[in-house]
C-alpha cells in the first residue's frame, strides 16, 4: 500500500466523480477526460491502495465496502483541499486591512501620498499606519507586530531584512529671525541644537555626521531640546529654540512658507537612505501589493 503522501490530488478527484455519477463514462465526461483516462486514474489508485474499489457491471460501478469507506476521507481531504485554496484567495484579494509601520518622518511626509494612491484603486482596504522610532518600528517587524515597515537610519538590523527605497538628505535649519551664526560645521558646536530622542534614525545619522566632521559635542547638552517629532522640532526652530536636524522632505513647505531657512555652505553632508523593513519570509496578500505599488511610485 502506497503512503498517503504518495496518493495524487487528482486520483482523489476522479474516484469521487465516478462514485458520484455511478458510470465511468458519465464522470470522464464531468472531468473533461477519455474513458480510457478516468479508467487508468481507478487503476492507479486502486494499485496504490492495494484494494478493489468498484464492482464493475454493465449497469456501471458499485462501491465496495473498502470503496465506502475511502470516500468518506476522500471528501474530508477535499474539504481541506477547498478551504486551503479559499485562505490563500482570501489572502491574496485587494480587501482587508494593511498595516504599516512607520518611523515619523516617513510615516508625516512620504507615507501619506503612498497610502492615497494606493487607496485610489484599493477602496476597500482600511489603512493602519503604526508610528514610531526606527527602533521601534524594526521591533514590531520582527516580533509580528507589523507585517512590515519603512525607516530611516539603519543599515542592518538582527531579524528584519532592510531594503533601500528612497534616498534622503538631512539639512540645517533655523527660525527665520534667527540670531544664531552658523558658517561652518565647527560653530555647531556652541549653537543649541534641537533633537531627535534616542532610537531615532534621524538622531543617529546626525550623531554619526558631526562626530565624522570633527564636531565636539555631548550626545546631549545642557542647551540642546530633546523633542519627540519632526515637526515639533521645526516648531522650536520657528520660535528660535537653536539649530535643527531635519529630513528635506520634511522641511519643504516650511521653507517655503519662509518660516525656517536652510543654512548653506556647511562643510557637512548628512545622507541617509529611508528603507524597507521586512520579515524574514515573503510578503503576501494587501501588504505584498502595497509594497509592489510603493516601488512603482517611489516619491521624487
Amino acid at each position: 500500500m502506497a503512503a498517503a503522501h504518495e496518493l495524487e490530488p487528482v486520483l482523489l478527484s476522479t474516484f469521487l466523480a465516478v462514485l458520484d455519477a455511478g458510470r465511468v463514462s458519465a464522470a470522464a465526461r464531468t472531468l473533461h477526460l477519455s474513458q480510457p483516462a478516468v479508467t487508468a486514474q481507478l487503476r492507479k489508485l486502486e494499485e496504490a491502495l492495494g484494494t478493489s474499489l468498484f464492482l464493475r457491471s454493465v449497469h456501471g460501478v458499485t462501491p465496495t465496502e473498502a470503496g465506502l469507506r475511502f470516500a468518506e476521507h476522500a471528501r474530508g481531504v477535499r474539504r481541506a483541499l477547498e478551504d486551503a485554496v479559499a485562505a490563500v484567495a482570501k489572502t491574496s484579494e485587494p480587501g482587508g486591512e494593511l498595516l504599516v509601520g512607520a518611523s515619523t518622518t516617513i510615516a508625516a511626509h512620504v507615507l501619506p501620498s503612498l497610502l492615497a494612491g494606493f487607496r485610489a484603486t484599493h477602496r476597500d482596504v482600511t489603512l493602519r499606519v503604526r508610528v514610531g522610532n526606527t527602533e521601534q518600528v524594526v521591533d514590531d517587524v520582527r516580533s509580528g507586530r507589523a507585517p512590515f515597515g519603512l525607516v530611516e537610519g539603519h543599515a542592518r538590523a538582527a531579524g528584519v531584512r532592510l531594503e533601500p527605497f528612497l534616498d534622503d538628505e538631512i539639512i540645517v535649519v533655523v527660525g527665520r529671525d534667527s540670531s544664531f551664526v552658523v558658517r561652518k560645521a565647527k560653530d555647531l558646536e556652541s549653537v543649541p541644537l534641537l533633537v531627535r530622542e534616542p532610537g531615532s534614525g534621524t538622531r543617529a545619522v546626525v550623531e554619526r555626521a558631526l562626530a565624522k566632521a570633527g564636531v565636539k559635542r555631548r550626545s546631549i547638552r545642557d542647551r540642546d531640546v530633546e523633542l519627540a517629532s519632526t515637526e515639533a522640532i521645526l516648531g522650536g526652530a520657528v520660535a528660535g529654540l537653536g539649530a535643527a536636524f531635519v529630513s528635506r522632505v520634511s522641511a519643504r513647505a516650511h521653507l517655503a512658507a519662509g518660516l525656517v531657512r536652510e543654512v548653506p555652505g556647511l562643510d557637512l553632508v548628512v545622507r541617509r537612505t529611508f528603507r524597507w523593513a521586512l520579515p524574514a519570509g515573503a510578503l503576501s496578500g494587501t501588504a505584498a501589493k502595497f509594497y509592489a505599488y510603493a516601488q512603482r511610485s517611489r516619491p521624487v
